[in-house]
């Protein structure tokens, strides 16, 4: 193993002694009780188990028995979202293969699923991170019934893998495993999007025109093929053992694709206590698994948002990460992949190129992922070395001997893109952030000018296009949207803007307490500032035309002049101003979120 991976993790598991002990006592006492129990459901009071059983059809007498292990499927379907699409048939799928393994299936709750390209810029953007807890509680609540022995969870973007993940471990005696859906097929190139978004903001082009690119961008059901925080969540989850090696990135709709949802209804019952291969979820997701889930993040150029979901996550199962933790392993750790907005290729390039079976075996090969952990395959992570394919109407895996077939997309760790990770911690008197630096010209990772203050992102798109911003360098400061202050919605809408001034050869980045996910491509950005402006950060101090300097190649962040005696300007949104959208509805959640460093969560564990 690399010797900073290694300190790496011996300092989280360090540090974590005690909450993980703790928090495996109780995996530990639920897993005793399950196994001498037989089935789940078998502990419940009649009264209780007939209404578990009531609605059931053909399963109705196995429920009842109490013999066969009970399988919990936790669903996001809607039929709104293409990502999520998908899952309207997998209940009934997973349900036969279920019950052709000796297990019987039942759907015990749906969680929220929003969408961030759909309320990006909109007042609903301002619940999309609380809804990651949302989904922890709503999971939670599925599987609260106690009737069941193991989850399948069906999630894959933003938000909802994360919070399903945090909500299983919470039940972490059960064994649990994602079924993926899998991306789209290819659409619009991404150069071209990307291009006609810039000519939009410029008024080059119509709305019309406009739609029409982003509609042959997003075409047809499954995830969006750039690799933003939806598919940073398939390959995360993959690495850490809780998919089925190499299911991440196959279409949806082919016949791989139900092979491997059929195939995932029938392992799971092996994980059971049933099955002979008892793996809970609480001890797949252990200080090892969270490292690996930190590196293929790093090595895959990965979404920024998992800078906070992993430290929830990880929180959830007793263990404390940090973003000094990140910062050093991004250090050592290679850029070995370049996606969407890092390169021009998007996930079925990557897929092609080599996928999962790769990336996985590249980043064994050079130390870099514990390969000694718990997965749903199985002890050890060479198992992911392996591809599936189809053969007489059986899925298989077949290890992949060869590297990749395209080194525009899918390298070597010993010939990377770059030798470090995409994610920089920046710090300094402003406070801590994080910089994507992978889609960033070298010659823009350094920029020094002065600020150009807004407290709304609706604020810097009207000064665009009045033109107030043409001609100079400036470094765009947009406060007030961190988590205590407005929910830390994305600020997408900004990109397009501020690289239309990049192209135009002026010098221009931008500061925030808000997050942009990988959305910030080419523009220099420190995000997630942390302490955020409302909760009495530096950022609220500052003025236009204070001079900053942001120095991603170093990880600092300063506003060189002297701030002192300086009251707060600016403000969040009051409490009747947020309002709408079902908005008021979380002001709870305003008060008691935690700030982005320790996940941005409202439980108290974060």
């Amino acid at each position: 193993m690399h010797p900073i991976v290694q300190e790496v993790t011996e300092r989280i598991r360090s540090r974590s002694r005690a909450s993980r002990a703790a928090y495996l006592a109780l995996v530990d006492q639920a897993a005793a009780e399950l196994r001498s129990a037989g089935s789940a459901r078998g502990r419940l009071p009649c009264a209780n188990l007939a209404h578990g059983f009531a609605a059931a059809e053909g399963d109705k007498p196995a429920l009842r028995a109490a013999v066969r292990p009970g399988v919990a499927i936790v669903t996001s379907y809607n039929d709104m979202l293409s990502a999520h699409q998908p899952y309207e048939t997998y209940p009934q799928e997973l349900k036969r293969a279920v019950r052709a393994a000796g297990g019987v299936a039942q759907v015990a709750g749906g969680v929220p699923a929003m969408c961030d390209g759909v309320t990006q810029g909109r007042a609903g953007m301002e619940l999309s991170l609380y809804s990651r807890d949302v989904i922890a509680m709503s999971t939670a609540i599925a599987l609260s019934h106690d009737m069941f022995d193991a989850t399948l969870l069906l999630g894959v973007c933003d938000k909802i893998v994360p919070g399903l993940l945090a909500g299983a471990l919470r039940f972490g005696h059960l064994p649990a495993m994602f079924v993926p859906a899998g991306p789209m097929t290819s659409g619009l190139p991404n150069k071209i999007k990307a291009r006609a978004r810039q000519n939009f903001a410029e008024g080059k082009i119509s709305r019309a025109e406009m739609l029409d690119a982003e509609a042959a961008s997003y075409h047809s059901p499954g995830t969006c093929t750039f690799y933003g925080t939806a598919n940073s969540n398939q390959v995360l989850v993959e690495v850490m053992g809780l998919h089925l090696p190499g299911a991440t990135f196959v279409n949806p709709r082919t016949e791989l694709r139900r092979a491997l949802t059929e195939a995932a209804g029938k392992r799971i019952v092996e994980l059971t206590p049933h099955g002979g291969e008892y793996t809970p979820i609480g001890h797949v997701v252990d200080e090892k698994a969270i490292v690996n889930a930190v590196v293929a993040l790093l090595a895959s150029g990965g979404s920024t948002n998992h800078t906070m979901h992993l430290v929830a996550v990880a929180s959830a199962a007793g263990i404390e990460l940090t973003w000094d933790d990140m910062a050093d392993l991004s250090k050592v750790v290679p850029s070995v992949a370049r996606m969407y907005p890092n390169g021009q290729a998007d996930v079925n390039h990557f897929q092609a190129a080599g996928g999962m079976a790769v990336f996985v075996g590249t980043l064994l090969d050079a130390g870099l992922l514990w390969n000694d952990v718990l997965t749903v395959a199985g002890r050890g992570l060479d198992a992911y070395r392996a591809a599936p394919e189809l053969k007489e109407g059986q899925v298989v895996w077949t290890e992949r001997t060869e590297g990749s077939s395209d080194l525009d997309v899918l390298r070597p760790a010993s010939e990377p893109f770059s030798p470090d990770g995409g994610i920089h911690m920046v710090s300094g008197n402003l406070g801590r952030a994080v910089s994507k630096v992978s889609a960033v010209k070298p010659e823009h990772l350094v920029i020094e000018a002065p600020a150009k203050v807004f407290d709304d992102q609706r604020d810097l798109l009207g000064a665009f296009e009045r033109g107030e911003l043409d001609g100079q360098d400036f470094v765009a400061v947009v406060r007030y949207q961190g988590p205590s202050a407005n929910g830390m919605p994305e600020l997408h809408k900004l990109t397009p803007p501020l690289a239309v001034l990049l192209d135009r050869g002026q010098r221009v980045a931008i500061v925030t307490d808000g997050r942009m996910s990988g959305a910030s491509g080419k523009v220099p950005a420190a995000i997630h500032l942390s302490p955020e402006a409302a909760d009495g950060g530096a950022l609220a101090l500052l003025r236009d035309g204070d001079p900053i300097r942001l120095d991603s190649v170093t990880g600092t962040l300063d506003v060189l002049t002297d701030l002192s005696g300086r009251a707060p300007a600016g403000s969040p949104p009051s409490t009747d101003k947020w309002v709408g959208t079902g908005r008021e509805l979380f002001a709870a959640f305003r008060r008691t979120v935690g700030p982005a460093e320790r996940g941005a969560s409202i439980f108290g564990g974060s």
